[in-house]
């Protein structure tokens, strides 16, 4: 039986002694520390202890409708206060992907004004009549005569992108249509998928924290983060493709029967990260 099989039989326990060599939490955000506006029970003071710890941890997060500072300022509502430099978003490794790839390329993208803000302010031009790349990001402000112009340009070949997968966003009434139901529409008409998805579980965006992380700490391992969240197919997966460590909460999407069915495996299972040992 391998340590991650193993994993889900071990459920709020660390028998492999993983955590204590753990520097970094990569953490998601929905159903790992917050549901909507509300903190899951003692996520807040985990937070707190990762600090005392002498540790670090890092929020990364698939959605491009929002930037770092919306997340800042919804965690500040909340009463926890935190720079834009904690926060990693899909648009975020979206455009260092394009910037480190395909530099000087003029890009149709579509989102909304936040991530067109991030993109200009990234020195990216932004082309809505004679672009060389599409992307696709979770435009909340979708419509119809933009679906028509982004088929038309995958349909011509042109490089395609999408910042992340999820079919739908989680909110505190249900699920809205995500970035993956968009590209699902694409398809759909252009016949084509990304030629690159950048959010979890793929590993553009890993390679990307990693790149920010080590900005700070240049002698970061892989295997000293531990990628933290509720949904196996994103969150640890992601963790798994990585090189992570990776941990499942409980407090979110995933259930334990899931975990054991899953052929994507956690190193670690806990209840919600309140039940984390630092």
């Amino acid at each position: 039986m391998s340590a991650r099989t193993a994993a889900v039989l071990n459920i709020n326990a660390d028998p492999e002694n993983i955590l204590p060599g753990i520097r970094v939490f990569a953490l998601d955000m929905d159903g790992t520390i917050y549901l909507g506006e509300k903190w899951i029970d003692g996520a807040k003071r985990f937070l707190e202890r990762i600090t005392e710890s002498g540790r670090s941890f890092i929020f990364l997060t698939n959605n491009s409708s929002k930037d770092p500072s919306a997340y800042v300022e919804k965690l500040h509502r909340m009463g926890f206060d935190v720079g834009e430099e904690k926060i990693v978003t899909s648009g975020q490794a979206m455009i260092w992907y394009l910037k480190k790839n395909y530099p000087g390329k003029r890009v149709f993208l579509l989102g909304n004004e936040l991530l067109s803000e991030e993109f200009r302010a990234a020195g990216i031009e932004l082309d809505n009549d004679a672009p060389e790349i599409a992307v696709v990001g979770f435009d909340t402000s979708l419509d119809y005569a933009k679906m028509c112009r982004v088929c038309d340009f995958v349909r011509s070949g042109m490089p395609y992108f999408s910042t992340h997968p999820d079919y739908n966003c989680p909110t505190e009434t249900g699920f809205i249509p995500d970035a993956g139901a968009i590209m699902a529409f694409i398809h759909a008409s252009a016949f084509r998928w990304p030629d690159e998805i950048i959010g979890k579980p793929y590993t553009v965006i890993s390679d990307y924290l990693l790149d920010r992380l080590r900005a700070d700490m240049p002698d970061l391992e892989r295997s000293e983060i531990a990628m933290a969240g509720d949904r196996l197919y994103t969150d640890i997966a992601a963790g798994v493709n990585a090189g992570f460590r990776s941990i499942l909460v409980l407090s979110g999407e995933a259930t334990l029967k899931d975990a054991v069915s899953s052929e994507v495996k956690p190193d670690l299972i806990y209840s919600s990260v309140r039940e984390i040992p630092l």
